[in-house]
């Protein structure tokens, strides 16, 4: 595997450089060395994009649903074929564990899949008239070129929703891709291309983040925007939406309660829930966080997941046997190591980790925090970093409380073997996704998204589509 010298952007069916030539380094955050250079868009860019996603959307929004179904499920197969070396790409950028590249490879092949699959479905609806003679519809239409702006921890499943939701409804679509991790969006953009999406459909750029939001979302060419990212970036993006009528789609950040009841699988919870909050060094929107533990199975659940924190092997995801990366930045080292040290100032135990591993790279120790007070920042911030806290709680009631203190409402997980216990988790707490017993997330045919100030709108499931397209009514008198 070799890392491209330079990535290009794509627009108008061509991979190109940046009209004023600017490139910006891409950095190995396993080892800090230069990977490639990365082609940075700029105004000019932007306006190519923007006629090309115009004119893409003429031809994309007549083309049959079903010439588009076979299209994206060409590009999934292409998406499979090439996983290993799409793979490759991501560990080197991104730092996860090369089976978890390729994992996440596979899983944008399904949700590609799935979404080609749905769009064959958009129906409209007949509805009965009061008068004679009155034909009354409803159909749905494509809204037209589409914005969508994406994050690093996941190059591939965060564009590939937004993307495949675009044009399984015959939408146009410019992506601002991650300029920490391009080369591996840009593979996927390839596998469209090459599986045929006609030019102007799909559009690639990089630069910097702020200019490009605040030139694309305005621009009357976009109708619609998807963001994930974090809150306050989403607040910003969302007014600026707002104040020009775009449809908005915000997936935002999370900061994740995990509720442990005293009848749970104590070890196989801890063990289950250790894996999950360690899968890509805890740079995940749906990671756990805040466990709420029954102080009755406290002791035996920290001690168990500490014990599976010390197991992680951490290291270059390119390397045998690692099973947690490093983070992506020198500056989330930095974020989560001030994190860490308030919390053991506000009074939490330190049961193990909460420190940089070595000088090379950005590799830091998984973490788990005990009896972590409420007044600690971490306990009101998402650390997005391989950091657990653990706090007791005496009843249902109280975990319910601290799980719903927070504005976040992102994801929740809870333990329980009590039928009522688990019915008034599912009641009881406020967020978009609900998982009990397992981890239940991100399939392609669920929902995926939060509430409050964790976005609105769902980049999964049937509803996914619906941001994507317009309703319009038609009612016809017919002639006598």
């Amino acid at each position: 595997m070799s890392y491209p010298e330079t990535v290009l952007l794509h627009i108008n069916g061509r991979w190109k450089p940046a009209a004023s030539g600017k490139t910006l380094p891409v950095l190995n955050p396993a080892s800090e060395a230069v990977l490639g250079q990365l082609a940075h868009a700029g105004i000019a860019d932007l306006d190519e994009a923007l006629a090309a996603a115009e004119a893409g959307f003429a031809i994309w929004s007549r083309t049959p649903v079903f010439e588009r179904y076979k299209l994206m499920r060409k590009a999934a197969e292409l998406l499979r074929v090439r996983a290993d070396k799409i793979a490759g790409l991501m560990t080197s950028e991104q730092g996860k564990p090369l089976a978890e590249a390729k994992m996440e490879t596979l899983s944008a092949a399904d949700l590609i899949d799935w979404f080609a699959e749905e769009g064959r479905r958009s129906y409209g609806r007949v509805i009965p008239a009061r008068f004679a003679g009155v034909a009354q519809i409803a159909v749905k239409e494509p809204v037209g070129p589409v914005a969508a702006f994406t994050p690093w921890n996941f190059p591939l499943n965060q564009v590939v929703r937004k993307l495949s939701a675009a044009l399984a409804t015959g939408c146009s679509i410019i992506i601002k891709g991650p300029e920490e991790t391009p080369a591996s969006p840009a593979e996927l953009v390839r596998a469209f291309v090459d599986a045929g999406v006609p030019a102007g459909v799909v559009n690639l750029v990089y630069g910097v983040p702020a200019e490009i939001s605040s030139y694309l979302i305005p621009h009357p060419t976009i109708k619609k925007i998807s963001f994930t990212g974090s809150t306050a970036v989403g607040k910003q993006l969302a007014a600026v939406a707002g104040q020009h009528m775009k449809r908005a789609t915000m997936e935002l950040g999370g900061h994740s309660p995990v509720i442990v009841m005293p009848d749970a699988d104590v070890q196989r919870t801890a063990k289950l829930m250790a894996a999950s909050k360690f899968r890509n060094a805890g740079q995940v929107c749906v990671s756990p966080t805040r466990f709420l533990v029954d102080q009755g199975v406290y002791d035996e659940f920290v001690e168990t997941f500490a014990t599976a924190a010390k197991a992680v092997k951490v290291g270059d995801g390119l390397a045998e046997g690692t099973t947690m990366g490093p983070l992506i930045s020198e500056r989330r080292i930095e974020a989560v190591s001030a994190l860490v040290q308030d919390a053991v100032q506000s009074g939490a135990e330190l049961k193990t980790g909460g420190k940089r591993i070595g000088n090379s790279g950005y590799f830091f120790e998984p973490t788990v925090l005990s009896r972590v007070p409420k007044t600690a920042r971490i306990m009101n911030e998402e650390p997005f970093g391989p950091v657990a806290l653990m706090v007791p709680v005496s009843s249902l009631d109280e975990a319910i409380e601290e799980a719903n203190r927070l504005n976040y409402g992102l994801a929740a997980y809870a333990f329980t073997r009590s039928a009522d216990s688990a019915a008034r988790i599912s009641n009881g707490l406020r967020s978009g996704m609900v998982s009990i017993n397992h981890l239940g997330l991100a399939l392609p045919e669920v929902p995926f998204g939060g509430i409050n100030d964790s976005g609105y709108g769902t980049e999964g499931g049937a509803d996914a589509l619906e941001p994507y397209l317009n309703t319009k009514f038609v009612t016809h008198l017919q002639a006598e």
